[in-house]
């Protein structure tokens, strides 16, 4: 069995939902080498998040967002947690419901992503700064 683990920097982006498949593609190429196998991603941070879904429409990105806005408000007074500002402690929620991980499986080289999938960045702060993530890549 073939194990493979590359970190990646992802630059600043705004707060919300952005799609990273191509970007984390990219960055690791030894995917080509597994014939069949699983792809783990990992996010280093609390408050922001991974998920897999809609990758063609980009309103279902602006929904996601919205949606979490809505769940989980800014400004509670109920909060205890807001040392780096109103946007911490719900960025941190956000996370814990939308988790730090997803599996991909690889099939010849390629992630077996549905057509119309996609893997996302969730970015629940205003000024997030990078992101780094671990791609651990294991198969024949």
């Amino acid at each position: 069995m073939k194990i493979f683990q590359q970190p990646v920097q992802l630059h600043q982006r705004k707060r919300g939902f952005h799609i990273i498949t191509t970007e984390l593609v990219d960055a690791f190429p030894q995917l080509a080498e597994i014939k069949t196998g699983m792809l783990q991603v990992f996010i280093q941070h609390t408050s922001a998040g991974l998920t897999i879904n809609e990758n063609a429409d980009p309103t279902v990105r602006l929904d996601f967002e919205m949606y979490f806005n809505k769940t989980v408000p800014e400004n509670d007074p109920a909060y205890l947690h807001d040392d780096e500002g109103s946007d911490d402690m719900p960025a941190h929620l956000k996370a814990a419901l939308l988790g730090n991980s997803v599996m991909i499986p690889i099939r010849n080289g390629r992630l077996a992503l549905g057509t119309w999938q996609g893997i996302y960045l969730c970015e629940h702060r205003n000024y997030g700064g990078p992101r780094h993530l671990m791609l651990t890549a294991w198969g024949e």
